[in-house]
């Protein structure tokens, strides 16, 4: 077992004394189902008022206090992340979670953070945005030795900023792995207008070759597109009450930019990876560009009742995994019907069980119209294996229409949003979906 460094590449010869440090996580499965810890229950913060951010999908990083500084544990290891229904990826993450979990903490807070890895090569932790001495900040042989599979490392840094920062590897190669987790930083003073309600959403991009479960790091093209490790219609909705204003984090580490776009309502943009923006700066919109190592924040009031869709507004990045059906198109025959696309579908799907719903009309002469079909292939209900608390009353085969990077808002009037909060607690599904058609269909 590697030893933390000395010197200039380490922090301290040892732990403290008094700092335990918990066995080394083993487990090398992503936590079942859709995680939904940051719904029903927000990790502990130093007394104030603010609202916890919640992390769709993706848990919160607990820590312990030693002596006032806020203690957390993160190790670097292969995850398998299920990213829809029908597939799962060999991926890298941190404590369990891909991206990793989230690190809450308050401006002025002293942190520590107890790092291991157990991965198959060195690897280290950078703290992008964050103003931390130059041991701390995580680059391989210029601040720090890396860290070799089985070692560990301590970080330790007061945190003097506040706002949506995030860490990730300083390694091009592990960052398209999965390397990354949001890191927050409330303020010491609430900002106004205060917010009801705190959302994070990392987007990421994955090249995965057909019949395969381990992304290529090197690509350059991507067929899977997700928000916090899951692509839709698997991520987990977002939940507000009608009249709430409502705040949302994007961070974005990947290769490609993303404009993101709220439907039904116009927001701010009130801040970035640097910080808040002064008021004066804000500028009504309803999409955001996102580039690459950015985070931009934005904050609207929740007006209007709906599920309202938050999405990527790049096409391709409006879908999962083409690039089997683009092959089965290249050879597809006069005959092709979306009836026999919805079975291609399926078999795609490793022929995992699941509802959908019966194929929407096309025109008699479809197959003699350049261009057909498109969305054909795309219309693919998941209601069934999708089914959490959040998605409660939405209307039938409402997952049909969502692929790739795209998520939604539901908001809520009080009854209806009561409602959704009660089941998340409880963690009560949502009741079987009444099948419109013979089960075996497509088999």
């Amino acid at each position: 077992m590697a030893v933390f460094g000395a010197g200039v590449f380490g922090l301290r010869k040892s732990l403290r004394a008094e700092t335990k440090i918990s066995d080394p996580q083993t487990s090398h499965t992503a936590p079942t189902g859709a995680s939904r810890a940051s719904h029903a229950k927000a990790v502990t913060l130093s007394p104030g008022p603010f609202v916890p951010i919640l992390t769709p999908d993706v848990p919160d990083l607990p820590h312990e206090m030693d002596a006032g500084v806020k203690v957390f544990r993160l190790t670097a290891e292969p995850l398998k992340r299920r990213i829809v229904p029908f597939k799962t990826l060999d991926v890298w993450g941190y404590s369990g979670s891909c991206p990793g979990p989230t690190i809450q903490v308050r401006q002025g807070d002293r942190v520590r953070i107890i790092f291991e890895n157990t991965l198959p090569e060195s690897t280290t932790l950078h703290w992008h945005g964050l103003e931390v001495p130059i041991e701390q900040d995580g680059v391989p042989f210029v601040s720090q030795k890396p860290v070799p599979p089985g070692g560990k490392y301590l970080y330790e840094f007061t945190v003097h900023q506040e706002g949506t920062f995030f860490y990730h590897a300083h390694s091009a190669m592990q960052e398209m792995m999965g390397l990354i987790g949001l890191f927050i930083a409330h303020p010491a003073t609430p900002h106004y207008p205060r917010v009801d309600h705190d959302f994070g959403i990392i987007l990421q991009e994955w090249a995965v070759l057909p019949n395969s479960t381990v992304p290529n790091s090197a690509a350059m093209e991507f067929n899977w597109l997700t928000f916090n490790g899951v692509s839709a219609p698997a991520i987990t909705p977002m939940v507000a009450r009608l009249g709430s204003r409502v705040r949302l984090r994007l961070v974005n580490l990947g290769m490609d930019h993303h404009p993101i776009h709220l439907h039904g309502h116009q927001f701010v943009i009130t801040g970035t990876e640097g910080g808040r923006a002064p008021e004066s700066t804000w500028y009504p919109t309803n999409t955001v560009l996102v580039g690459v190592a950015q985070a931009k924040v934005i904050e609207f009031e929740a007006k209007y009742p709906g599920a309202w869709m938050v999405h990527c507004h790049l096409p391709h990045h409006m879908m999962n995994s083409m690039s089997d059906l683009l092959r089965d198109r290249m050879i597809m025959t006069a005959d092709q019907t979306e009836e026999r696309a919805m079975r291609q579908m399926q078999t795609l799907a490793n022929s995992v069980p699941f509802q959908h719903a019966p194929p929407s009309p096309v025109a008699p002469n479809a197959n003699a119209v350049p261009g057909f079909p498109q969305d054909a292939f795309m219309e693919m209900p998941l209601d069934a294996a999708v089914a959490k608390p959040e998605a409660y009353g939405l209307p039938p085969n409402w997952s049909a229409g969502m692929m790739g990077m795209m998520t939604m808002v539901r908001i809520l009037a009080d009854k209806d949003y009561e409602d959704i909060v009660a089941r998340i607690k409880a963690g009560t599904p949502n009741p079987p979906m009444k099948m419109e058609h013979d089960p075996s269909h497509g088999t």
